[in-house]
């Protein structure tokens, strides 16, 4: 058997863990999504092909100061107020993102 690349062993457990996990209305999807600068969530109606709620880095205010994990915190706070907004109770968690990943280098 061949050895994977990086992105292919991304592109083949997205594939798996997307199979496995879909977003409805009563039970959206939450993606996670990280990069250098900050972190992204949304939660997805995949009955629909539709976002429900999301919340950004980009939304948590100027005058914040902190680190990742901080920012990370603060993004959870605004998704789960627009989450109550779009009245949503519940959400699967779709860990077929970078976080994997990132859970594996720290062990």
């Amino acid at each position: 058997m061949a050895t994977l690349t990086v992105r292919e062993a991304r592109r083949r457990r997205h594939r798996r863990v997307r199979g496995k996990v879909a977003g409805t209305t009563e039970r959206p999807r939450l993606v996670v999504t990280r990069s250098n600068r900050g972190i992204l969530a949304q939660l997805v109606d995949d009955a629909n092909g539709r976002t429900i709620a999301s919340a950004s880095w980009l939304q948590v205010a100027k005058s914040f100061k902190g680190n990742k994990s901080a920012q990370a915190a603060e993004v959870g706070k605004l998704l789960a107020q627009n989450a109550k907004a779009a009245k949503v109770g519940s959400v699967v968690f779709d860990a077929s993102r970078r976080l994997p990943m990132q859970r594996a280098k720290g062990d």
